[in-house]
């Protein structure tokens, strides 16, 4: 598989392995700018080593990752979220004893460490973009309440506001809408569909109708390889992902 040029990440030909375990086994995926590409496949298919491998977290064996045409392999976690990319996992990571307010703050600012935050809470325009970004995921009519009180859903809509408040230009999601509603999986995707396009997203997920909703792009991994790459209807068609993965159900809504 050739990534276009003109992608804003590529993986080239990486290689990861833990203990002589192959996770990773020459993988290239490009994703263009803006784009929300969805990545699949069976458990064990290397999905989240993958996203790992973006963020930092996981050191290459070989090859390389480029963002933006400059490689970030080699970077720290840090360095690599300075970058512009964020990372958003599967267990969510909220500040549960304050508000949804306090908690778009801490993630607003710039400064490390809670205190630091505190002193800087209801500076000039924060105000303004907290309340956006809680309105953007659906927060805004419980911008008072204490992150413990929120339903599932909410507190994983509150890691992504948490996230789009820095920013970031790639946005890394691995298996968002795992415990939610239906509806809570609905508004999920419409949220996702208003991001991309500002946004690139790499969204990993086992729910298929989800996946449905919101691909552009889908890539297929097996046993820690890129087994296709295409539209819903180009993968629903593969043989080999049928074999390997969807059976004869196919990408869609139960």
């Amino acid at each position: 598989m050739n990534p276009a040029p003109q992608s804003q990440l590529l993986i080239d030909r990486a290689q990861v392995s833990f203990g002589g375990f192959i996770a990773i086994s020459d993988l290239t995926l490009g994703v263009g700018q803006g784009e929300l590409r969805c990545l699949i496949g069976p458990n064990g298919a290397g999905k989240t080593t993958a996203l790992d491998v973006i963020c930092g977290k996981t050191k290459l064996s070989a090859g390389e990752v480029r963002f933006r045409d400059k490689p970030i392999h080699r970077l720290s976690e840090h360095s690599i979220a300075r970058a512009g990319i964020g990372r958003k996992f599967q267990v969510p990571s909220v500040f549960r004893e304050l508000s949804v307010r306090d908690n778009l703050y801490i993630g607003r600012s710039g400064q490390p460490g809670i205190l630091a935050n505190l002193f800087s809470f209801g500076q000039s325009g924060e105000k303004e973009e907290i309340e956006r970004l809680a309105a953007l995921v659906g927060l805004q009519d419980e911008l008072e309440t204490p992150a413990a009180f929120l339903s599932h859903g909410q507190t994983q809509w509150l890691e992504i506001a948490l996230i789009l408040a820095q920013n970031p230009l790639l946005i890394l999601m691995d298996e968002p809408t795992a415990g939610m509603t239906q509806q809570e999986t609905k508004k999920t995707a419409e949220l996702f569909c208003r991001l991309r396009g500002k946004h690139t997203l790499i969204v990993v997920e086992h729910d298929m109708g989800f996946v449905r909703d919101i691909a552009q792009t889908i890539s297929v991994m097996h046993q820690g390889k890129m087994l296709a790459e295409g539209t819903i209807a180009e993968i629903e068609a593969n043989q080999a992902v049928r074999d390997a993965y969807l059976g004869s159900g196919g990408i869609g809504h139960a």
